[in-house]
């Protein structure tokens, strides 16, 4: 199966030897979403402020490969502090609707540039 690369200058560039995406058939895998804007500074010092611009660099990143948020089919998503369940929550069911995608949710010790939440996507074209 090739694989095709997905990048767009809509969502931050990739800071390591990594991809934005991956399309492989007819899925698209998102690398990890971090608050960086597009121009790779970092947005917001809370969690809602950064869950929302993980999912606009996710959303950016889906649409430049034919996709978008309606066909995402499972999300994970990485919090600093789970006590930041409920406010990241608020803010990713404002991006999703019914049927919402299969989700897991973890507290991890240290994210990348110590940002409060990371998010990645998995959709289909």
């Amino acid at each position: 199966m090739p694989k095709e690369l997905i990048t767009t200058s809509s969502a931050p560039a990739a800071i390591g030897p990594y991809s934005q995406a991956i399309k492989i058939n007819q899925l698209i895998y998102t690398s990890g979403q971090i608050p960086l804007n597009a121009e790779g500074n970092l947005v917001g010092s809370d969690i809602i402020e950064q869950t929302v611009q993980c999912l606009i660099n996710a959303r950016n990143i889906l649409e430049a490969a034919g996709s978008s948020l309606e066909k995402v089919i499972k999300t994970t998503v990485f919090l600093d502090d789970m006590a930041n369940f409920s406010a990241m929550n608020e803010v990713y069911a404002s991006f999703f609707s019914d049927p919402y995608p299969a989700r897991s949710c973890i507290q991890a010790s240290r994210l990348p540039k110590d940002v409060k939440v990371e998010i990645e996507m998995i959709a289909s074209v």
